[in-house]
């Protein structure tokens, strides 16, 4: 069944556009706050970045959700990919110039860039449902959300070397040019698929609201997009990294990068076991564990004062979210109805999207207040707090069973009649709880 994906000349080329955008777009963000940070030396203004980047992710994304269900995804994600390549390539330009008017400068094209993304997310959740069918889904996931979060991992990591060895100018070259050669796989492999037809009526507000009344009625999304907001938004040890590399554990730039490496391994572990051993059966039970785990090593890495302690626990980190990724993926994936995966992937990015900027402000807040460390042990807390209260409240989520949600459901004549109507039967139909 991989192999007969791997034919598709669509798959393909979403597949490797996905992972050169996802590697530029989380080194991007990440040398951003580095940049800040090695410019001003203050958790503050680390933080205010934070929050410029999550201001579109908490408002524009859910317009950009509609859009997407309303217009060409195709053509969304292509336009979006070659502004952020114009936007790479305007950073580099004014990499060089003095440290008060970078800093400015940064601020607000981190704020564009994160429009551009509140569009392009949302659009890039429903063409890849168009390049991958539900038959596959199940094999198709974990090759995509894995090399996804590898490459969202890899991608700070291999920037911050880049940025040690070439400097800022040609690190934001290289993430221009690649950027560019993301939009360029989509425009070369991939069809324009048209719109659904009917899918999205009444106003914007209506429209949007009926994706969010969906989310909140569905234990698995809304189940789901909680552990993953809560895990980010307190425990999230990559804001900090810089403190920790240039404050705590006193390793540079250099240590910056091995720091990212860690989470990026563990994450390559997890990938390469995804898509073998997927706890597909009992994917509720494992989520909760998994999110757990990932708490710990928040914890552990919080009050660590030994590097290779730190390199530890940031690699079991990474294991325990890339695991969690690929679950959290299929379920947005087979719990989603076409008609309404756009608003659905929008409302997703306010749960987690924005939760990484926020996260960012939260982390540099209380870092300033109480220090990296004691921010970080309280956020793996807060999660494993969380933890216990979702399998409380979700019990669908906590049962779930991957096979059951990909399994087609066949409907009679009168409902297949009234599925014309109403895009949400078949969906619903599936949902457990």
């Amino acid at each position: 069944m991989i192999l007969e994906l791997l034919k598709s000349v669509e798959f393909r080329s979403y597949l490797v556009a996905n992972v050169m955008f996802r590697l530029c777009s989380s080194g991007l963000t990440v040398l951003l706050g580095f940049q800040v940070y090695d410019l001003t030396h203050s958790p503050f203004s680390l933080g205010l970045l934070g929050l410029v980047e999550a201001l579109p992710g908490i408002t524009l994304v859910l317009y950009g959700g509609d859009f997407a269900d309303r217009h060409s995804r195709y053509r969304i994600v292509v336009i979006t990919m070659a502004l952020l390549a114009l936007f790479a390539g305007m950073l580099a330009l004014i990499s060089n110039q003095g440290a008060a008017s970078v800093v400015s400068v940064i601020y607000v094209v981190a704020f564009v860039v994160a429009s551009v993304k509140s569009f392009q997310s949302p659009a890039a959740t429903g063409l890849e449902a168009q390049v991958l069918p539900l038959h596959q889904a199940l094999h198709g996931i974990p090759m995509l959300a894995s090399s996804g979060r590898i490459a969202e991992v890899a991608g700070p990591v291999l920037a911050g070397f880049a940025w040690a060895a070439f400097g800022a100018t040609v690190t934001y070259e290289i993430i221009a040019v690649l950027f560019a050669a993301s939009c360029l796989c989509i425009v070369a492999g991939v069809n324009d698929h048209p719109a659904l037809p009917g899918g999205a009526k009444g106003s914007a507000w209506q429209r949007i609201a009926e994706g969010v009344r969906y989310v909140f009625g569905s234990q698995l999304l809304l189940g789901s997009m909680a552990l993953d907001l809560f895990a980010v938004f307190f425990a999230g040890a990559t804001a900090l990294l810089p403190i920790f590399a240039l404050d705590i554990l006193h390793v540079g730039p250099e240590g910056f990068g091995l720091l990212r490496s860690a989470s990026a391994a563990g994450a390559l572990v997890a990938a390469l076991a995804a898509t073998r051993l997927l706890p597909v059966q009992r994917a509720g039970i494992a989520l909760h564990v998994i999110i757990a785990l990932f708490g710990l090593c928040i914890i552990t890495f919080g009050l660590s004062r030994t590097f290779w302690l730190s390199i530890v626990a940031l690699f079991c980190a990474g294991l325990c979210d890339g695991t969690s990724m690929v679950i959290r993926h299929a379920i947005l994936r087979l719990a989603s109805p076409e008609a309404l995966r756009g608003r659905i992937a929008a409302v997703k990015s306010v749960f987690t999207g924005s939760s990484n900027e926020l996260g960012t402000f939260q982390s540099g807040m209380t870092a300033s207040l109480i220090g990296a460390g004691p921010t970080l042990v309280a956020g793996g807390a807060v999660t494993l707090g969380v933890v216990g209260l979702v399998a409380w409240r979700a019990r669908a989520l906590l049962n779930l069973n991957l096979e059951t949600l990909a399994r087609p459901v066949h409907l009679d004549a009168d409902e297949l009649e009234a599925a014309a109507d109403d895009p949400l039967l078949e969906i619903a139909a599936k949902q457990p709880g």
